[in-house]
């Protein structure tokens, strides 16, 4: 059985028989550009070539700034890492919920979520939020913004 994963890091898409590397414990990282470790995904996920990725540890901070995030949100990578996703990129979704919050308590994905990024410093822009949960012992998430037109 093929299992899918998204690099947060590049974007890139593979498709592994195995979830780790080799006969250890260790997640896959990514072929095409090194990054150490990749998300696991339950369907095939086509992200906008615009998207953001931020990595999310359990208690929702940001260990991991990957592809498109510094141009949706102008902040690099030292102003964004250790602080809650929610807080710095500023998150406010559309129907009120905390979405984060849901993905890391029950570990089920949030597809195609409205909402609002207001990065420190930045003016608000509106995006769609897709949430994937870690499915590895230590938690944590795959947050994919993608840019409103």
């Amino acid at each position: 059985m093929a299992h899918l994963f998204i690099c947060p890091n590049c974007g890139n898409r593979s498709s592994e028989t195995d979830r780790t590397a080799g006969f250890t414990r260790q997640a896959k990282g990514c072929a095409k550009c090194g990054f150490g470790f990749l998300f696991e995904l339950l369907d095939d996920y086509y992200p906008a070539p615009t998207a953001a990725f931020f990595v999310c540890d359990q208690e929702g901070r940001v260990i991991g700034c990957g592809r498109g995030s510094f141009e949706l949100t102008g902040l690099n990578d030292e102003r964004v890492i250790g602080r809650k996703a929610n807080d710095v990129l500023g998150l406010r979704f559309e129907d009120g919920s905390d979405h984060v919050s849901t993905v890391l308590e029950w570990g089920v994905r949030a597809l195609g979520k409205r909402v609002t990024v207001n990065a420190e410093g930045d003016l608000p822009a509106d995006a769609t939020a897709d949430l994937f949960p870690a499915y590895d012992d230590d938690g944590g998430l795959l947050l994919v913004l993608t840019p409103g037109k």
